[in-house]
């Protein structure tokens, strides 16, 4: 398959200290790149591709990134060593001090994705691998398949299937495929599927994810994902995901320097009034009389 990728790409105080090295494979682009980037640097992405990024060196300590344009500060979190990118995920990234650092992009086209996955998983569980995000600091043997990929992306020595089987290693090392597939079928959801549900959904406390929403995040579909996790937890998804919210309002509550139409706004209730009745159907008390308990307790 011929394939040129796109991507909207603007940086700001980044600059490249060696010309980047590129290839052009089966479905897909390489991109090795060596650059440097200033305090207070800045940068975006989006492509219309999905995407992997593996980093050579440690760059937490230094960069931040966000799905959302304002995010930092609040939405922000560190960057790790890799990360899957779907397409069409925005991406914006902020130095907080000088660093150097290099790493591999590969640019994959979607249906080479799904045509290397659908064997294995089948074609719905692999759409549902491809629109969920994976950032891991943990690389281990990924950094080593990578850096196998940038010597044959730089000085090509071996025909082009050696190189694509190696970037397929990544892929599936990477990516979030399923592997306890009989606890689900069994009618529960897996330990990692639920720590993964509790993450998005904590990540998402200021509205409310939709049954679908989270359905998606675990890849089943909407009516199997609903009967087996009342059959996990005993509740209906948005029973659980409103305790969680309370849950975090509680938190807020017991630091005591939010005001309720504060914490109604942070965590995407319509008003006061709202979070408020919401607060006394599930915890049996207003607010105002939970906060006051917990201070004289």
């Amino acid at each position: 398959m011929t394939y040129r990728h796109s991507m909207t790409c603007r940086t700001d105080g980044i600059q490249p200290v060696a010309p980047a090295k590129w290839r052009g494979l089966e479905g897909l682009v390489g991109v090795f790149w060596d650059a440097e980037g200033q305090a207070g640097a800045n940068a975006y992405y989006l492509s219309p591709d999905p995407r992997i990024v593996i980093f050579f060196n440690e760059v937490s300590p230094h960069i931040r990134m966000s799905n959302r344009e304002s995010g930092f500060g609040q939405h922000d979190r560190p960057m790790t060593r890799a990360l899957y990118v779907p397409a069409g995920v925005p991406l914006w990234t902020r130095f907080t001090s000088p660093h150097r650092f290099s790493h591999l992009d590969l640019h994959l086209h979607r249906d080479r994705l799904l045509r290397f996955l659908t064997p294995s998983v089948g074609g719905s569980v692999a759409r549902s691998i491809l629109r969920r995000p994976v950032e891991i600091q943990d690389v281990g043997p990924i950094a080593t398949l990578a850096g196998l990929v940038v010597d044959e992306v730089s000085k090509p020595r071996r025909h082009a299937a050696y190189a694509e089987s190696l970037v397929g290693s990544i892929v599936t090392g990477l990516l979030d495929i399923p592997t306890d597939e009989d606890e689900t079928a069994n009618g529960r959801l897996t330990q990692a599927q639920m720590n993964k549900l509790v993450s998005c959904v904590n990540a998402s406390l200021d509205r409310r994810m939709t049954v679908a929403e989270m359905a998606e995040v675990v890849g089943l579909s909407e009516s199997w994902f609903s009967t087996v996790f009342r059959q996990t937890t005993g509740k209906t998804p948005l029973q659980w995901q409103l305790g969680r919210r309370i849950e975090a309002a509680q938190a807020l509550l017991v630091k005591g320097d939010l005001s309720l139409v504060d914490i109604a706004a942070q965590l995407g209730f319509c008003d006061q009034a709202h979070l408020t009745k919401v607060f006394r159907q599930v915890v049996g008390q207003t607010p105002a009389t939970w906060r006051r308990a917990q201070a004289s307790s």
